[in-house]
């Protein structure tokens, strides 16, 4: 007993998980904890997380007492969607996109900021805030990630329920996203501004530009049946609690504020006005319009490359690290996976023995339903091109810049295109070569 003591004492995992299940059945025990999260769960699909695994989906809580139930099973944090369902159980894996918006009832807008600074993540969070409030949205909610970020929402109350005979409760994720990327366009140089002001305070010439690539929300996160740590939930790597905080006090806030024993409960989705971001939505799909015929040209343009040798050995480094299996950034990294083997023309019944075989190295590994989605759900579109080189693969720790071919492409598809020149043009060469020697 002593050396196993001695051993987890050593182990930053071991007592990392130590600590969190020291204080879950003392806070999860407090009944404003328990309504609170109860509250913010209607019509939303949710999921315990058991410290690294997730529980069963899709799963709902019936009664409030059905969260320090789950606490007393293990669980240690709770995690719900971003989409309102009619009902959430009803929800099959392998439902395709007809089913799910006949499903749905509604969604959120749901901002997720992150960055390894929380200063950088409080100054985003502000200036979003201040930008949906000049767009006419004044009741915005704002949360602490329980980390390093926040999470802010806008209710589905608060967006109209159909724009031109379309219902805004089928364009999921497709409207959420064009809302994100507009907001983030709209904010991008005031962030730039304040991010500056923060390292050089007195400087009026100095921008810093790459800073706030840091920090903007991860629009990766808006996907279909995407989980969210709910309200007061803990955090299991810093035992801290996912407060609700006052818009108007974001940088004034600290970490020690989310100390699970010294919460004060908040709503934290706002009694908005009905409709009141119409206009903002209304001005994010009139600047989509206006702004994505370049996009829309290069999706059609492209085609999947055809690979002649998909090998491994072919794969860029940051492939090849992905596929040995990771333990931060796993949706992500699916993300990159599945775009990346359908943009060089693998198959679907080779991309998921891929992407399947690859989840079992994870630790913890994502819910199978969940990969089975996301396939299902880039099956049904025109493949596209995973992410270009740096900020993604650097965010999740895969990128490999100093691999001498790396340094001179733009996208890893590019990597196996020139490997596969490579390859051939030496193949043509050596069949020369004993041509020659037969003469």
């Amino acid at each position: 007993m002593e050396n196993i003591q001695k051993e987890n004492s050593s182990d930053p995992s071991k007592i990392k998980e130590e600590r969190i299940r020291k204080i879950t059945h003392l806070y999860y025990s407090k009944p404003e904890i328990q309504k609170a999260i109860f509250e913010f769960s209607g019509n939303r699909e949710i999921s315990p997380r058991y410290f690294e695994g997730f529980g069963k989906r899709p799963d709902t809580f019936e009664y409030v007492g059905d969260i320090f139930g789950l606490v007393k099973k293990g669980a240690t944090s709770f995690h719900c969607s971003e989409e309102l369902w009619e009902n959430p159980l009803n929800i099959m894996t392998n439902a395709d996109r007809k089913e799910l918006d006949k499903m749905r009832i509604g969604w959120d807008l749901l901002l997720d900021i992150d960055s390894k600074y929380i200063d950088y993540s409080k100054i985003m969070a502000k200036i979003i805030i201040n930008f949906l409030e000049f767009s006419g949205v004044k009741n915005v909610g704002i949360k602490f990630s329980g980390s390093k970020g926040f999470h802010i929402i806008v209710p589905w109350k608060a967006f109209p329920k159909e724009i031109n005979g379309v219902k805004t409760s089928d364009m999921f994720p497709e409207w959420p996203r064009i809302l994100t990327k507009y907001i983030m366009e709209k904010t991008h140089d005031y962030l730039i501004t304040e991010i500056t002001k923060l390292h050089f305070p007195d400087s009026k010439y100095v921008k810093d530009r790459e800073a706030p690539k840091e920090v903007m929300p991860d629009l990766i996160l808006v996907s279909p049946r995407h989980l969210f740590r709910m309200p007061y939930s803990l955090h299991e790597k810093t035992s801290l609690a996912s407060v609700v905080i006052d818009k108007n006090k974001i940088m004034e806030f600290q970490p020690k504020d989310a100390d699970p024993f010294k919460v004060e409960v908040k709503n934290f989705s706002p009694n908005c006005r009905e409709g009141e971001a119409t206009q903002l939505l209304m001005q994010a799909l009139d600047w989509n319009k206006e702004n994505s015929f370049e996009e829309e040209k290069k999706t059609f343009e492209f085609r999947p490359v055809q690979i002649t040798d998909r090998s491994e050995k072919n794969f860029p480094p940051c492939v090849k690290q992905i596929l040995l299996g990771i333990k931060d950034g796993k949706k992500r990294a699916l993300f990159f996976l599945i775009n990346f083997f359908r943009s060089i023309g693998v198959d679907k019944e080779e991309l998921e023995k891929i992407i399947y075989s690859w989840n079992e190295k994870n630790q913890p590994p994502l819910q199978a339903g969940y990969i089975k989605s996301q396939i299902s759900w880039a099956l049904r579109k025109k493949p596209i091109m995973p992410p270009n080189c740096r900020e993604f693969y650097q965010g999740i720790g895969v990128c490999a810049f100093d691999d001498a071919l790396c340094r001179k492409i733009k996208n890893p598809i590019n990597y196996v295109i020139r490997k596969n020149f490579a390859s051939a043009k030496r193949k043509s060469s050596k069949n020369k070569d004993n041509f020659k020697n037969k003469d």
